[in-house]
């Protein structure tokens, strides 16, 4: 990967201001790095605020402007919370990264009333909120990005990930409706489809499952790349979504998973 400077003399994202959800760990912390690496403010907006201050740290020790907004994004008043902070303290909104998520593995019959609700609201509700007190403001602005990610698992069915699937299937769909919505606000709207990434979310997996780490990181590897991806790369595809590189790009699944769909079936 290229150090923070190399990408920051890029500026892809130059004078943009970016909300990330999830952005104190894994793919969220990745991608504010690299976004302020190329230029961007960037809001990151968590629960885990010692990540997160030491994400916006380490953005401001490289020059860069940052700030984090402890948050839970299942909550309404703490989505906008995010989003007022945001234009208070950054100035504007230009692109919302929402990448919050979490999975319970399990089938439905496993399932408890409590974790179906629980996985929707973080991986669903939290989409629909963020979108809807972030797109009259970059409406109003004359245009802005959404990116939310979804997952390969909201495209296909996986085993003993019954509410995992449902809601990133979800995240796919609601993303194609909001593209068509507000296309003509200038709103580009598009998804990332990760598959198995080295995140503390995939060694849960593992936990939940009880199975040995290396292991469950062998039978993720089983694609046609032959491992699992990092979670720069993930940010990577989050550049390209976000930046104007895809600027007539909107209402699409950027499928980043080593093969892993094409393989499959």
């Amino acid at each position: 990967m290229q150090n923070s400077a190399e990408r920051k003399s890029r500026g892809a994202l130059n004078g943009k201001v970016a909300l990330i959800t999830g952005g104190a760990s894994g793919i969220g912390r990745a991608t504010a790095l690299l976004f302020a690496g190329e230029g961007a403010a960037v809001a990151v907006v968590d629960v885990k605020e010692r990540e997160g201050q030491a994400v916006v740290q380490r953005i401001m020790k490289e020059g860069g402007q940052a700030i984090f907004v402890r948050g839970n994004v299942t909550r309404a008043a703490d989505c906008q919370l995010a989003v007022q902070r945001t234009i208070e303290q950054l100035g504007k909104l230009d692109i919302l990264f929402n990448n919050a998520g979490i999975i319970r593995r399990a089938s439905v019959v496993e399932t408890s009333e409590e974790e179906w609700d629980l996985v929707m609201a973080t991986n669903v509700k939290s989409v629909f909120l963020l979108s809807k007190y972030a797109i009259p403001i970059m409406a109003k602005a004359g245009g802005g990005v959404i990116i939310n990610t979804a997952s390969g698992w909201g495209l296909v069915g996986g085993r003993n990930a019954a509410s995992y699937c449902a809601s990133k299937g979800a995240v796919v769909l609601l993303t194609k409706a909001m593209a068509v919505d507000h296309g003509t606000q200038n709103i580009r709207i598009n998804c990332i489809c990760p598959g198995s990434t080295d995140t503390q979310m995939l060694r849960n997996e593992a936990q939940q499952l009880g199975k040995p780490w290396e292991q469950f990181l062998a039978e993720s590897a089983q694609r046609p790349l032959q491992r699992v991806g990092c979670p720069e790369e993930v940010a990577q595809a989050a550049l390209y979504l976000a930046s104007d590189a895809s600027s007539f790009i909107t209402g699409i699944t950027l499928v980043v998973d080593g093969g892993g769909l094409a393989s499959s079936g």
